[in-house]
């Protein structure tokens, strides 16, 4: 399996069940009503509208897009294991510790 593919599985992975990594929503997000995060949060999940334009690289690793009328811009990060440094491995979920960020464009 390529990095590639192997980072994009554990990308997928941690976006569609939020497990195998931090999932952070932004300030801007938390002041959102709950249901309104529950329906944003699903749609992030279900998100398959991966293009070049926004997924150059094939990572599945940040996406922007509408919910409710608001500009969203969803991304991970790869950290090492104490989320001080970039991972050296992306690949490796050993060494990796995946963040995604949840937030509004505004808060970019």
């Amino acid at each position: 399996m390529t990095d590639k593919k192997r980072i994009r599985e554990l990308n997928d992975h941690l976006r569609q069940t939020h497990k195998s990594g931090k999932v952070c929503l932004t300030i801007g997000i938390q002041c959102l009503s709950q249901e309104t995060i529950i329906d944003l949060m699903a749609e992030i999940a279900h998100f398959d509208n991966f293009t070049e334009d926004n997924d150059p690289w094939k990572e599945h690793d940040c996406a922007t897009m509408e919910h409710e009328g608001r500009k969203i811009i969803w991304k991970i990060d790869y950290y090492d294991k104490n989320l001080e440094f970039g991972s050296e491995d992306p690949a490796n979920p050993e060494v990796t510790t995946r963040v995604m960020t949840v937030m509004l464009a505004s808060e970019y």
